[in-house]
C-alpha cells in the first residue's frame, strides 16, 4: 500500500478485522489487530537496516556483552530484531507460519520485547491458527507501509486511537473509556505554553512534560510537536507519562522507541495507587483523566497516602468513590515545580469536579484547597457533543503556581459552549468540532480578554461559602424547647459576608422563631467557627441570562391561529 492518511490506514486495518468476523467475537478484535498493526510497524522501520543487523548479529553473537550496544547502533533504532524474518518472508511457509512468527517475535531485543508481552499475543497466535487465518492476516499486513518516513508518529498515534475508538463501538464493551479529539488536544496545548512563548523560545531550552493518564501517548506527542514546530526547534523536551492499559501503555512506548525518545520514561500500572515517578517534579503537565470511573480497587492505598497528609499526594481529602478526576488532579498538583519557574497544568474534566460535593465532603475541600493556594488561574466550559463516547459539557482547568502579577488572587472562567462547529459527518456522539480560529479564539480570551460578554473574572474568596444550619424550635415531652430535626434548614452564606447580618436580613424576615445552630458537628473542622466552608464553581448561575416571558396576548393570537388551522382541516375532513 502507497503512501496514505492516517484514515486510510484505518480503514485499511479495519477491513483486515473483517478477516477475523466468523471466528473471533468482536471483542477480541482489539486483542489481534493492535499487536500486528505494532509489529507491522516496527517491522516497517527496521527494513532497511535489517540485513546489516543480521550481519553484525553473526559476527557477535558470541560477544555477549558489546552485542545489545553494537545493534542497536546497527539497526538506527533503540532496538533491534535478529530474526530472518519479517512480514514477508513468513509468507514463504505457509505451514509453519504459526511457530516462524513466535520466532520473529522473540528474535526482538529485550526492551522491545517486555513492551509487545504486554499484549499477550500468544494466545491469539494460537486462535488464528486453528482457524487458519495466520497466513491471510500476515499476507494482508505485509502490504501496507508504516515505516516512520511514510506515517509519522503523531498520524500513527491518530491511527491507533482511531482504531481503539472504533473497536470500542462495535462491541460496546467500554463506554467509559474515551479518546481526546486533537482539537481539545491543540486547544490545550495553546493554553499551557501561550503565555510561556518567551520562555520557551530561549536557544536549547530543556523542558518536561507529563501525562498521569497518557494512554497512546498523544497529549505527549502534541505537546512537544506543538513547541519545536511553532515555537523553538532547538528545545529539548522530555516526555514523561503513566498509563494503566497494557495495550495502550505498548502501543505508547513503542512509538516512542521509534522516535528515539527515551521510552523509560513512559512507566506501567495504575498512576493512583502505584505512582512510579513518585516525587518527581514537571515544568508543564496536562491530561484527560477518565470520567465517572470507580477507584476501589486502588482504595486501600489511596487512603493509606491520604493519611500521610502532606507528605502524600491526597492529604487536602478524597473524591467519592465513583469518581477519580480529583485523584488525578492532586498527582499533578504534586508533581509542581516550588522552583526554576514554577508549573503549569491543564486537564480536561467533566462538570462534577467543579461542584460535586456539600461543605466539608473531599470534593469541596479539594477545591477550596486549589483556590487558597491562589493555583487556580482559569476554567473553560467547552461546547458539547465534542467527544466520541459521551456528548456531556467538558471543562479545561488551567492551574499555575507562577500566576502573573495582574492575576493573583483572582480565578477567570470562560464561557466557550457556543464556540464550535457542527461536522458535517458524525463520529459516535461527537457532532461538534472546535475550529482552528475558535481555538485561536479561546487561547486570546484566556491571555487578555476580560471585557468578552462570555469571560468573568472573580476574586478567590468569591467561590467559597459557609454552609450554616438554621434551626426552629419544637417542645419536647417535659415542656423544654428543643431543635425541631423536621424543619431544620441550611443556607449558605458567601464568605466575605458576616453571618449574624445575612441570617437577620435573608432568614429572620420569613421564619422569625428560627436560630443559627452551634453545635461542634456543623462547624468547620479548620477554623473552628460556626457553619462548614464549603467551594463550587457553577457556571450556570454565573453565566445565566434572563430570558423574559412572551407576552400572554403573543401566546394567545398563536393559540387563535392554531384552533383556525386545526378546525380548516376538520372541516375538509
Amino acid at each position: 500500500m502507497n503512501q496514505a492518511n492516517h484514515q486510510q490506514i484505518v480503514n485499511f486495518i479495519w477491513s483486515i478485522a473483517n478477516l477475523l468476523r466468523d471466528d473471533f467475537k468482536r471483542a477480541k478484535y482489539p486483542d489481534v489487530i493492535l499487536p500486528l498493526t505494532v509489529l507491522r510497524r516496527l517491522d516497517c522501520a527496521l527494513e532497511r537496516t535489517k540485513p546489516d543487523v543480521l550481519n553484525k548479529y553473526e559476527q557477535y553473537k558470541r560477544r555477549l556483552d558489546d552485542m545489545d550496544g553494537i545493534l542497536k547502533q546497527t539497526s538506527k533504532y533503540s532496538f533491534y530484531n535478529t530474526s530472518p524474518y519479517d512480514f514477508k518472508k513468513l509468507l514463504d511457509d505457509p505451514k509453519n507460519i504459526g511457530k516462524n512468527l513466535r520466532l520473529y517475535i522473540n528474535a526482538y531485543s529485550p526492551n522491545m520485547r517486555e513492551i509487545i508481552d504486554k499484549f499477550k499475543f500468544n494466545t491469539q497466535i494460537d486462535a488464528l491458527e486453528e482457524a487458519n487465518l495466520t497466513y491471510q492476516v500476515i499476507g494482508q499486513f505485509g502490504t501496507i507501509d508504516l515505516h516512520p518516513d511514510k506515517v509519522s508518529n503523531l498520524a500513527m498515534g491518530y491511527v491507533f486511537e482511531e482504531l481503539i475508538r472504533k473497536f470500542n463501538e462495535a462491541s460496546n464493551e467500554n463506554p467509559g473509556e474515551h479518546f481526546t479529539p486533537r482539537e481539545i488536544i491543540r486547544l490545550m496545548v495553546n493554553l499551557l505554553f501561550a503565555p510561556d512563548l518567551d520562555i520557551l523560545k530561549k536557544q536549547r531550552i530543556i523542558k518536561t512534560i507529563y501525562d498521569p493518564a497518557c494512554g497512546s501517548g498523544g497529549m505527549l506527542t502534541e505537546a512537544k510537536e506543538w513547541i519545536l514546530e511553532s515555537v523553538n526547534e532547538s528545545a529539548q523536551i522530555e516526555m514523561f507519562g503513566q498509563e494503566v492499559n497494557p495495550e495502550t501503555f505498548a502501543i505508547a512506548k513503542s512509538d516512542l522507541l521509534i522516535k528515539g525518545e527515551n521510552a523509560d520514561n513512559i512507566k506501567y500500572g495504575s498512576t493512583l495507587s502505584h505512582d512510579q515517578l513518585f516525587g518527581e517534579k514537571y515544568d508543564y503537565m496536562l491530561s484527560n483523566p477518565p470520567y465517572g470511573k470507580e477507584w476501589k480497587k486502588d482504595q486501600k492505598e489511596i487512603e493509606k497516602e491520604a493519611e500521610a497528609g502532606d507528605q502524600g499526594r491526597f492529604g487536602a481529602g478524597l473524591p467519592r468513590i465513583s469518581d477519580g478526576q480529583l485523584l488525578f488532579l492532586q498527582t499533578m498538583l504534586a508533581k509542581m515545580k516550588q522552583k526554576n519557574g514554577g508549573s503549569r497544568i491543564a486537564i480536561v474534566m467533566n462538570g462534577s469536579p467543579l461542584f460535586t460535593g456539600d461543605a466539608g465532603s473531599g470534593e469541596s475541600e479539594i477545591r477550596r484547597w486549589i483556590i487558597k493556594e491562589d493555583w487556580l488561574e482559569t476554567i473553560i466550559a467547552l461546547p458539547n457533543q465534542l467527544f466520541y463516547n459521551t456528548g456531556i459539557h467538558t471543562y479545561i482547568w488551567i492551574i499555575t503556581n507562577r500566576k502573573k502579577d495582574h492575576h493573583k488572587g483572582k480565578v477567570k472562567l470562560i464561557n466557550a459552549v457556543g464556540l464550535y462547529e457542527k461536522m458535517r459527518k458524525s463520529l459516535g456522539n461527537k457532532r461538534n468540532v472546535i475550529s482552528d480560529e475558535q481555538i485561536k479564539k479561546i487561547t486570546e480570551l484566556t491571555l487578555d480578554g476580560e471585557k468578552s460578554k462570555i469571560v468573568k473574572v472573580f476574586p478567590n474568596e468569591f467561590f467559597g461559602y459557609r454552609k450554616i444550619t438554621i434551626e426552629r424550635p419544637k417542645t419536647d415531652g417535659k415542656g423544654k424547647i428543643i431543635p425541631d430535626v423536621d424543619l431544620r434548614d441550611y443556607e449558605n452564606v458567601p464568605l466575605g459576608e458576616d453571618i449574624n447580618e445575612y441570617f437577620t436580613r435573608e432568614v429572620l424576615p420569613h421564619v422569625p422563631d428560627a436560630w443559627i445552630s452551634e453545635d461542634k458537628k456543623y462547624c468547620d473542622h479548620k477554623d473552628k467557627k460556626i457553619g462548614k466552608v464549603g467551594y463550587e464553581i457553577s457556571f450556570t448561575r454565573y453565566f445565566y441570562i434572563y430570558k423574559p416571558l412572551r407576552p400572554l396576548d403573543e401566546i394567545s393570537g398563536e393559540i387563535k391561529k392554531l384552533e383556525n388551522e386545526i378546525a380548516g382541516m376538520l372541516t375538509d375532513l
